[in-house]
């Protein structure tokens, strides 16, 4: 990531961080109140949360933000005190509005197909907003950022293969046909991310 950085003359100002951080922490909120709503799981940190807070009954706010603070001692080390930073207020803004959204917002119906497919989309491009202003929402997201940056190998892969294992745990948790219908979830997410979150086409950093 810092290597990118410095070889792009297209530079984001802070505002921009700002308010790509802002419209991927919400977005991934407003993913996360529909996932709860229907009772899924998801993969990534995010899936690990939501696993405790299914089986502790523990808020999915405090439960991510806890399980993140491990990793971002790696992130510094790895990505730069700068990416640390804005990771850091990502994760916690999205851990504060997963507690104030479902205040305002609230579902009547949501088909479970219909919500798997805006839960994918929603989450990706939350996550596509944050990743393009050097931030993810930490855990796994920096280890998938970092491989990228090093290897290649594409993002989207890397945070599939640990769905592969949050979705395996999940199956002694939830009914099976949840756990389908959130896995379709996933690999809509997993698909936007690594289709558009492409260093070979967007620059700006």
């Amino acid at each position: 990531m810092t290597e990118i950085i410095a070889e792009n003359p297209a530079r984001h100002t802070p505002l921009d961080d700002a308010q790509g951080i802002a419209f991927g922490s919400l977005m991934a909120a407003f993913g996360v109140l529909m996932l709860t709503h229907l009772g899924f799981v998801t993969g990534q940190t995010a899936g690990l949360a939501i696993l405790v807070s299914y089986a502790t009954g523990w808020d999915f706010g405090p439960v991510f933000f806890v399980i993140n603070l491990p990793f971002y001692w790696f992130g510094y080390r790895r990505l730069g005190g700068a990416f640390v930073l804005k990771t850091f207020l990502a994760v916690a803004l999205l851990s504060a509005l997963t507690m104030v959204l479902p205040q305002y917002i609230s579902f009547q119906s949501l088909h479970p197909a219909v919500g798997a497919i805006l839960i994918g989309f929603v989450s990706g491009s939350a996550l596509l907003a944050l990743f393009r202003h050097g931030a993810s929402l930490g855990g796994i997201g920096i280890l998938a950022l970092y491989l990228q940056d090093k290897t290649g190998f594409r993002a989207g892969w890397t945070q599939l293969l640990f769905d592969l294992c949050v979705f395996a745990i999940a199956l002694t948790l939830r009914d099976w046909q949840t756990v389908a219908w959130s896995a379709l979830g996933a690999l809509v997410l997993n698909i936007v991310i690594a289709l558009n979150h492409r260093r070979d086409r967007y620059i700006a950093l």
